[in-house]
């Protein structure tokens, strides 16, 4: 349990504002303190225009005036409730553009008891590639005695693994699904969708003793998609918003496999044909899908879950099992946020759609069809992802709003500081996994749901954000810039 904040942030609040409206007008859109106040908004933004002006304020290193990092951002505010989500598009840097999944949504409400105040947020980390070893702990799903692959993109220079042909580029087309919105304005759907991605696949442990990287990367895909949709429902009677999130990993077109000798990469691609060497010469008829399937690889995705009580501590459990750094199997069941006085303030359930969809493209090019199988959903020991040396841009970052909120107030900072934001002091990591995979589209939608006091007004008419929501409003978009900084700089 943890108590986390005070009434220190009404001030904080104001700060914050202002520094937003310090927005420079390069943006694609402006963000505006005053459009919190709205009932709904979509914006795609340039937040390196934020970074520059927090950096010429605070003394730090801004990007450079031809980077950009552009976010989707979509905004609603009704009964009470307030959701904000941000999705990033892409980078540009020297004239050269990247694309990372990105993908962060936030709720801010009051409890049913209309006592506390609470922001949860859900944010996708990455895909987790892996095949099982003979003494695998876990069935069906990553662990440390397995063989495991990051697989995103970190902006790396991959000509040194292609020697005079041409590498893959890592970026692809982004494309955002609109915000919409029923006529009694209590359903909303939007969304974002990255096309021909193109990842790096490193092995790593997530050994919470030792966890590690291999600085070499072992691979590179391309998936022909990787969609995010999100639909939200609010229920005023029941005191219920629900959101649904909808992910499709599409079907890997093309892979690229590295095998190392001693410092000297060999490099082969697969695709839908066959295998391939660099300069064309076909190798074999194994295919992309025949080789992901040899090695046994399965598919899993890695979410991270965060959730603020004002004033109160949480804690959070499935059919009891407190799932905080813990191990827990959660594929048919709930794991729910409680404050200490028992109220259910947050549910993330997989029970209601336990299922995901399969469409074998080898069996079926126009993947109409599909097959349903069971996924593999557990919770993980944090310090395996937390202190893993491939997610230091993800800790760097983190650990930067601490440093924000120590500018705003250095008392603040002194009791937020090993807690606000930080991945090693996360509510709960959870991998869901596909196990039958090779390589082809996956379809799947998890649920959350917040237990709030919503008020009755079917107009849906917006509501003034709390004090907490304003700032976690912020923090998350600042969260989403510093990460995009630091991958500009590394590649």
């Amino acid at each position: 349990m943890r108590r986390i904040f005070s009434s220190k942030i009404i001030p904080l609040v104001l700060i914050v504002l202002l520094a937003v409206n310090a927005l420079p007008v390069l943006a694609v859109d402006t963000l505006e303190a005053s459009d919190f106040k709205l009932q709904s908004w979509s914006k795609t933004v340039d937040f390196f225009d934020y970074v520059r002006a927090y950096a010429s304020q605070h003394g730090k290193t801004p990007p450079q005036e031809d980077s950009h990092a552009y976010l989707y951002l979509t905004y609603v505010n009704v009964s009470g409730m307030q959701m904000l989500y941000a999705g990033l598009s892409n980078i540009t840097a020297d004239q050269k553009a990247l694309t990372i999944p990105i993908q962060t949504f936030m709720m801010h409400y009051k409890s049913k008891d209309q006592l506390k105040d609470v922001v949860t947020a859900s944010s996708f980390v990455m895909l987790l590639a892996f095949s099982e070893d003979s003494n695998s702990i876990f069935q069906s799903s990553p662990d440390k005695n397995d063989t495991l692959y990051a697989s995103f993109s970190l902006g790396a220079d991959l000509s040194e693994y292609f020697g005079s042909s041409t590498p893959p580029a890592l970026n692809s087309k982004t494309e955002v699904i609109p915000l919409t919105h029923s006529q009694d304005n209590l359903t909303w759907t939007w969304g974002m969708k990255y096309t021909n991605l193109t990842a790096i696949w490193w092995k790593m442990s997530i050994d919470p003793d030792n966890p590690t990287r291999d600085s070499r990367p072992i691979a590179i895909s391309r998936y022909d998609e990787l969609a995010f949709t999100y639909n939200l429902t609010i229920d005023p009677e029941t005191g219920e918003a629900t959101l649904s999130t909808n992910y499709v990993i599409g079907k890997m077109t093309d892979l690229w496999v590295m095998w190392w000798v001693i410092i000297l990469p060999v490099t082969v691609h697969y695709n839908a044909t066959g295998c391939y060497r660099l300069n064309g010469i076909k190798l074999s008829d194994e295919t992309i899908y025949d080789f992901l399937s040899a090695q046994g690889i399965e598919m899993s995705i890695v979410q991270f879950q965060s959730t603020v009580v004002l004033d109160h501590t949480a804690y959070f459990s499935s059919l009891g099992k407190n799932v905080t750094d813990n191990d827990v199997f959660v594929g048919n069941t709930t794991i729910s946020t409680f404050a200490e006085d028992g109220e259910r303030i947050f549910d993330a359930d997989f029970s209601t759609k336990r299922e995901y969809n399969l469409y074998n493209y080898t069996a079926d090019p126009s993947e109409t069809s599909f097959e349903t199988y069971n996924t593999t959903t557990r919770t993980c020991k944090i310090a395996g992802f937390a202190r893993n040396p491939i997610f230091n841009v993800h800790t760097s970052l983190m650990r930067f709003i601490s440093v924000v909120v120590a500018h705003m107030d250095p008392g603040l900072y002194e009791q937020a500081k090993d807690h606000l934001l930080d991945l090693e002091y996360a509510d709960y990591f959870y991998i869901i996994s596909y196990p039958i995979y090779g390589g082809y589209r996956v379809e799947h939608d998890p649920t959350f749901t917040a237990y709030c006091s919503l008020t009755s007004d079917e107009s849906g008419n917006p509501t003034q954000p709390g004090s907490l929501g304003w700032l976690l409003v912020f923090a998350g978009l600042v969260i989403i810039a510093v990460a995009v900084v630091a991958l500009v700089r590394r590649r």
